[in-house]
């Protein structure tokens, strides 16, 4: 698979049952700043985690807030080469890890400061994104037929763009 990188300014990772606790009746998600590798890829610190009520997917309860100090980005126009998705999903393994996703360029790290970023600064702005984040979930959860675990981000403009969904195990 070979896709164009979106420039992201936040990655998120959804899990339409919350993995913690096991209540499919709320979503679970975590979101960074930059590329989504931040986020699976064991880097330290926490990302911006919480958990949304499906009904009402503004009732938020934050879990933690961000102290990853790296943010990955590309340079535009950049393409990334995935491995066949079939090959992933194996039983019992959710995909990530078993085969390298591979950009057609090195990412920049760059330090990341999260107590000057909206996500942080705004609370108003912080909200709005994870009710964005929450309300795909419930959505492609929906569309899908079972609890799914989904990888996208959001551009600077608030566009959202999945980049897989998988069902959650």
């Amino acid at each position: 698979l070979v896709q164009k990188v979106v420039n992201a300014e936040y990655a998120f990772v959804i899990h339409t049952t919350n993995p913690a606790t096991g209540n499919d009746a709320e979503v679970y998600a975590e979101v960074v700043k930059g590329l989504g590798e931040v986020l699976v890829g064991n880097y330290p610190g926490r990302a911006l985690s919480f958990a949304a009520n499906k009904l009402d997917p503004n009732q938020i309860k934050v879990e933690s807030f961000p102290s990853k100090s790296v943010g990955l980005y590309l340079p535009e126009n950049c393409l990334i080469f995935r491995s066949d998705s079939n090959g992933e999903d194996l039983e019992g393994y959710a995909g990530a890890g078993l085969y390298d996703s591979v950009p057609l360029h090195e990412p920049s790290h760059t330090t990341v400061d999260y107590s000057s970023d909206r996500i942080m600064a705004d609370e108003g702005f912080r909200r709005e994104l994870m009710g964005k984040v929450a309300r795909v979930g419930i959505e492609i959860e929906a569309a899908m037929g079972s609890p799914q675990d989904i990888e996208g981000c959001i551009d600077e403009h608030g566009n959202v763009f999945v980049v897989q969904t998988r069902p959650q195990v």
